[in-house]
């Protein structure tokens, strides 16, 4: 009798078995409750309205020292620009503290000031500084580059109130994740090259820094979170024509010295390999401080 032969090992599934099962019970209720982008839902207006209505959490918000929502001067011929202001408690961190302007994710057509109030209240209470939401206009209301220029006109605002008391002036940082991730990067574009103002750090949490759906992660890995026919619809109002700036250095092109940056990112990220080459083709200004294997 013939022994059967034993069959070659295989890769890990580079799909949702790869996740850590602790997060899988977060990424489920996300998925659950993100609209079918592309599929059932076509609309934005009526997409936002699903978001909105998703149960939110029980507990009570993270507390912080103050918050303040204002409006501050938008973009030449533009509206203002929302912002929502939120201070560390004073006793807890007494300064001086960093700024930090916040750019939310949602594709550019999603998510607002609201949606994304927890997560700012986490990262003022862990950073202790001053970080300044702001609220962008959105897609497909309002076309790209309305959202970064609504971005760049909050960082020149909060650059004119970096010193106010209890502010370290040499530290102005812009943060955002993943299409708010792209805002960040676009606005630290136009501060260095609309003469500042001058940033100590850029922050980048899984940031999508352009439209190519090309990678391996983004193959393997599209549709992790959202439901993959939200690929086709999620952002689409957000893109650019051809000739409008700005916009992140096409492939092969290394970047000019800009402000140290900092990304975290996860391997089961879709964008994950795209981010690592955005970030070797950046001349070494640039590193991954976050990596998780799950």
């Amino acid at each position: 009798m013939t022994e059967a032969p034993t069959p070659a090992p295989t890769a890990p599934a580079p799909g949702p078995a790869r996740l850590d099962p602790a997060a899988r019970p977060h990424v489920d209720a996300l998925a659950a409750a993100f609209p079918d982008l592309g599929g059932a839902v076509t609309d934005a207006a009526q997409a936002r309205r699903i978001l909105a209505a998703a149960p939110g959490s029980a507990a009570p918000p993270p507390a912080v020292g103050s918050v303040e929502d204002r409006e501050v001067p938008g973009p030449d011929g533009a509206p203002p620009v929302p912002v929502r202001v939120y201070r560390p408690d004073p006793g807890r961190w007494p300064g001086p503290r960093p700024t930090a302007v916040f750019c939310r994710g949602g594709g550019c057509v999603l998510c607002d000031l609201d949606s994304h109030d927890r997560t700012v209240r986490a990262l003022c209470r862990a950073s202790g500084a001053v970080v300044v939401s702001v609220g962008c206009r959105r897609a497909p209301e309002s076309r790209f580059p309305a959202a970064v220029l609504d971005a760049y006109a909050a960082l020149r605002w909060a650059a004119g109130r970096v010193a106010e008391p209890g502010g370290d002036p040499a530290a102005l940082v812009v943060a955002g994740d993943s299409a708010g991730g792209n805002l960040t990067a676009g606005s630290a574009l136009l501060a260095r090259g609309r003469g500042g103002p001058a940033l100590a750090l850029q922050v980048l949490i899984y940031p999508c820094l352009d439209a190519a759906q090309d990678t391996a992660s983004y193959r393997t890995r599209g549709g992790r979170v959202r439901p993959g026919p939200a690929r086709g619809g999620y952002g689409g109002g957000a893109r650019p024509p051809p000739r409008d700036v700005p916009r992140f250095p096409r492939a092969g092109r290394r970047t000019a010295p800009g402000p140290p940056s900092r990304a975290a990112t996860r391997r089961s990220d879709q964008f994950h390999s795209k981010r690592r080459e955005d970030f070797r083709r950046s001349g070494g200004y640039h590193r991954i401080i976050s990596r998780v294997t799950s």
